[in-house]
């Protein structure tokens, strides 16, 4: 049926990171689909990440949540939405009618479109009167939004990606743009000539392919940054002129500077690295026009993180690096519409089109929402809004789109904040998350492919979601969803929240953002007011500022701020130590990031098989010096204790992390690795401006788990039972992890004590009483339905890749059936480890090439095709590339 159906292609936008690519989707009918990148596109030009060309295998309702349930007698049942609606409805005004507006929030995310943001934002702080609307974008560009407020006046990203192939200098600092927005690295890559400089405590990626590394200590930022200005200042290359007609605080600054000893050992010193190689910086700053500096979570992610970006941009205004092709300084967002969120007021402490809580701001907006009430104040930041909820303040909360019992910091407090919530709503896609599990009521939402709406990406490209299939089930947008419960809130709400569609919503932002703005704020979609439906189905990526005249490419060409006087401030940033220092209890520096190929916490990209096969499970790196002193190996499990948490990973010993640092990836949920938890760990520490928290630092220590044997389960893909209780107190007790394939499950097994597996229904079995390896196999109908391999830890396991592909098969092979037990076919080969996702190249593939002679990535490319789709995956090419040479000359 499918086959017959017409092919369409919908230009649209890629949900995941802030660059925001362009495209092309082609429904085959059903729910098939292939995308390619929208060549037509500004951000991308065609190009797409692993991620992004995975889309159309997470477009399945796989795991979705197609209808209402609320929770009754402790067991989520499903109902209408009228029930559903109704509950929410009459138990917000409760709460609000008994304590006050705010006993109520409602906590969104970077994933939802500008009107989901808008909808709920109008909701809450117009009509219920509170502003208690805060953002997972909190977690993690928050601080960079409070330095554009401080330094330009308003949240405002100078620059465009243009400058980033214009400059002939560009500094990541905290950013590992090779992995977190690897198509934009592929923009700069093509870009000859050009000095780039890594400011990381991690050998990422991107720090291995840059001309310089600055392997700092965590959280030196400032002082580096700050010694940077103090460069300029004693050198006379800050541009006076500049500094004179544009800025202010300059005097308080350079007498701020002059109280440090600033000279390069003393920075040097304090920062970890050579006198040599911050002299190198510092003279490229110098004498480099072209310079642009980008910023990221590295950078946002800590309790000084503001201060790290006023000190980058003072960098940028001292010398008059801003406001011109290929100079500024820029700050990278991490989800595809954080930026949208902010110009509708998705942070509680902001109101919507970039207006603050001053009287006359709140005036206007009231004005123009013609709304019976204004939220008097800012509400309250994640982390504070979570603390409320725990300690009664907060009495119902409303989650959308996101997943803070594994995002949050000091994950087990927000348990317990959620485990005595009053009301839990979660309006999500997937019907089984770590959030979903603790909601009272679940509303089903729309997912990507089913949105229809905007984003703004991190250059200010404003673009549309649209969307390519009817609605699934029961699931409605998450605008509607929250006009719908306005409406029976309060009938007298009707006609503040009766929009016919996105269009609808839109026009009354675009309209908010030009009310009365005559020139004052540089936020102004006026040339996009009074958008029908069709134009604005029709609407094609266009940058803001937008007014009659057309679009602005780039901002403070002129040299005039958003600040009073139009002047950008010079604000004076502190180095300080991190908020918890190592302790003899605790004494490493522990740092979450992320990986490659995942997003967020899993929901959809672990439904892409491709994406799971570059690192299977949560990993702990750790250098070797620590490691060998604390008898901890390569591969096997560590667990990792901080005052807040533990947790149990595989240890990856690598000199990538400094000694006395530790990485984790903080994906993993309790759906997927419940041992290999990060945000279990990470303290809640926040910026006291921003509010963002310090995922990037807490004090540590770790110890070999000393696992006995350790082993493997596989179960199909739609497998429908509950999930193997492993609990460690359990007889079964066991560490484990899970990873999607294209046609099985596999977990991954470790313990101390022995496993009873006996309960495990098997056909086939195979015991091995001197190896101690014990291999199990189901086979139902012909087909391979269990599969079980344990052995004690210092026995290897067989590779996983070819007894994970027979699940796949409709009847075995009587050859395929005889070598189940063995765990491979005899003769072949399996891939190893996956780096190029997009082709499914594994790391034996590129290895044996390289023996063959390809000695260049681009050699690697033709004998295997690894590196030849988005790119992602060149870094790693270049290690193997790097690896091997090394073990030839060993050898020789």
């Amino acid at each position: 049926m499918f086959e017959s159906a017409p092919t369409i292609t919908t230009k649209t936008t890629c949900p995941y990171c802030g660059v925001g690519c362009g495209v092309k989707a082609e429904l085959i009918g059903g729910r098939r689909m292939s995308v390619k990148g929208d060549e037509t596109h500004p951000a991308n030009s065609g190009r797409l990440c692993s991620k992004g060309t995975a889309l159309g295998n997470t477009f399945s309702l796989e795991g979705r949540l197609l209808e209402p349930k609320m929770r009754k007698n402790g067991t989520l049942e499903a109902a209408t939405w009228d029930e559903a609606l109704d509950a929410v409805a009459h138990k917000f005004n409760a709460i609000i009618a008994e304590h006050g507006p705010d006993a109520v929030a409602f906590y969104v995310s970077g994933q939802l479109l500008t009107e989901d943001y808008y909808a709920v934002n109008k909701l809450a702080k117009g009509y219920i009167g509170t502003a208690n609307v805060d953002t997972n974008s909190r977690l993690c560009m928050s601080s960079a939004v409070a330095a554009h407020k401080q330094a330009f006046g308003a949240d405002l990203v100078p620059g465009t990606y243009e400058d980033l192939e214009l400059a002939d200098l560009l500094v990541f600092s905290g950013h590992n743009a090779a992995w977190t927005h690897p198509v934009l690295y592929r923009r700069i890559e093509a870009r000859e000539g050009q000095m780039r400089v890594c400011i990381d405590p991690k050998r990422t990626d991107t720090a291995k392919a840059a001309d310089l590394h600055l392997m700092i200590r965590p959280q030196t930022d400032v002082r580096l940054w700050n010694g940077l200005c103090a460069h300029l200042i004693a050198r006379n290359a800050v541009d006076h002129d500049f500094i004179d007609q544009h800025t202010e605080g300059y005097s308080r600054l350079m007498a701020a500077l002059c109280e440090d000893d600033q000279s390069l050992d003393a920075i040097a010193n304090d920062c970890g690295i050579s006198p040599a190689d911050l002299k190198t910086f510092y003279d490229a700053f110098l004498h480099t026009e072209k310079t642009v500096s980008l910023f990221s979570m590295g950078s946002n992610q800590s309790s000084q993180g503001v201060h790290k970006g006023l000190a980058l941009i003072n960098a940028h205004l001292l010398s008059g690096k801003i406001g011109k092709p290929g100079a500024a300084p820029f700050s990278i967002t991490g989800q595809p519409n954080a930026m949208g969120g902010r110009e509708v007021g998705g942070l509680a402490n902001m109101l919507a089109a970039h207006m603050d809580f001053d009287d006359a701001s709140k005036a206007l907006v009231q004005r123009y929402w013609q709304s019976p009430t204004i939220a008097p104040k800012p509400g309250l930041k994640a982390v504070d809004m979570f603390e409320a909820v725990r300690t009664g303040k907060v009495k119902a909360i409303w989650i959308m789109a996101t997943n803070p019992m594994v995002s949050m910091p000091d994950g087990n407090r927000i348990h317990e904040a959620l485990s005595n919530c009053e009301l839990v709503v979660v309006s999500d896609v997937i019907a089984r998350t770590d959030t979903m599990d603790m909601a009272h009521i679940q509303l089903p939402a729309a997912a990507w492919g089913e949105k229809d709406g905007t984003v703004t990406n991190s250059e200010r490209v404003i673009s549309r979601q649209r969307r390519m299939t009817a609605l699934p089930g029961e699931v409605r947008p998450d605008w509607s969803i929250i006009a719908d419960v306005a409406r029976r809130m309060n009938s007298s709400w009707d006609a503040a929240f009766s929009w016919k569609g996105p269009h609808e919503v839109f026009a009354e932002h675009a309209g908010l953002t030009a009310f009365e703005n005559n020139g004052q704020r540089f936020l102004n979609l006026e040339g996009l007011t009074g958008l029908g439906r069709e134009t604005y189905d029709a609407l094609t990526p266009t940058r803001w500022p937008v007014t009659k005249a057309g679009s602005t490419q780039r901002l403070f060409a002129d040299g005039r701020f958003a600040t009073p006087n139009g002047r950008a401030r010079l604000i004076v940033p502190k180095a300080t130590s991190p908020a918890n220092l190592p302790t003899p209890e605790f004494p490493f520096s522990l740092n979450s990031a992320r990986v490659r190929d995942h997003w967020h916490t899993l929901t959809r990209t672990a439904l892409a098989p491709e994406l799971n096969r570059h690192i299977t499970e949560p990993l702990l790196d750790i250098h070797p010096k620590d490691a060998k002193r604390l008898g901890i190996k390569e591969g096997r499990l560590a667990i990792v204790t901080t005052a807040f948490g533990e947790a149990i990973l595989k240890a990856r010993v690598t000199d990538d992390v400094r000694e006395g640092n530790l990485s984790v990836p903080m994906h993993w949920t309790r759906q997927f690795a419940p041992f290999g938890r990060a945000n279990t760990m990470v303290n809640p520490a926040v910026d006291p401006m921003s509010g963002q928290p310090e995922f990037k630092h807490t004090p540590a220590r770790v110890a070999a788990y000393n696992e006995a044997w350790h082993g493997f389960i596989m179960t199909p893909r739609n497998f429908d039972g509950e999930l193997p209780d492993f609990a460690k107190e359990t007889k079964n007790g066991a560490v484990w992890r899970r990873s999607s394939h294209a046609f099985a499950d596999c977990f991954e097994l470790a313990g101390i004590t022995p496993m009873d597996i006996s309960a495990i229904e098997i056909t086939q079995s195979l015991d091995d009483v001197t190896t101690g390896l014990t291999r199990r196999v189901r086979i139902e109908d012909g087909r391979l339905t269990r599969v079980i391999f344990i052995a004690p830890i210092t026995k290897r396991l067989p590779p996983r890749d070819w007894l994970l592909e027979r699940f796949g098969d409709l009847v075995l092979d009587a050859k395929d059936r005889a070598a189940l037990l063995i765990g491979r076919l005899p003769g072949v080969q399996d891939k190893g480890r996956i780096i190029c996702a997009c082709r499914s190249v594994g790391e034996k593939t590129i290895n044996a090439a390289i023996a063959d002679g390809a000695l260049t990535v681009e050699a690697i490319g033709e004998a295997t095709t690894a590196g030849t789709a988005c790119g992602s995956c060149k870094g790693e090419l270049k290690q193997c590339l790097l690896k091997h040479a090394k073990e030839t000359a060993h050898a020789a």
